[in-house]
C-alpha cells in the first residue's frame, strides 16, 4: 500500500469542530507539521474533509 505525507498548511483556528477533530485525528497539532500514513481509504476520507487546510504528497 503507498505511503501520503500530510502536511498542515493552514490553521484550524475558526474551523468547524469536526475540521479540528480530523485534524488531531491525523495527528496535526501546530501548523507545518508533517505526518506519514498509508493510503487506507478511512485516511483518506479525513484529507478530504481537511482538503483545504492540508497539503498531500504520495511517497514513493
Amino acid at each position: 500500500m503507498t505511503k501520503i505525507r500530510v502536511t498542515q498548511v493552514k490553521s484550524k483556528i475558526r474551523r468547524p469542530q469536526n475540521q479540528k477533530r480530523t485534524l488531531d485525528a491525523l495527528g496535526l497539532r501546530k501548523m507545518n507539521q508533517v505526518v506519514e500514513h498509508e493510503a487506507t481509504p478511512s485516511i483518506i476520507g479525513m484529507v478530504n474533509t481537511v482538503k483545504h487546510l492540508v497539503s498531500v504528497e504520495e511517497i514513493k
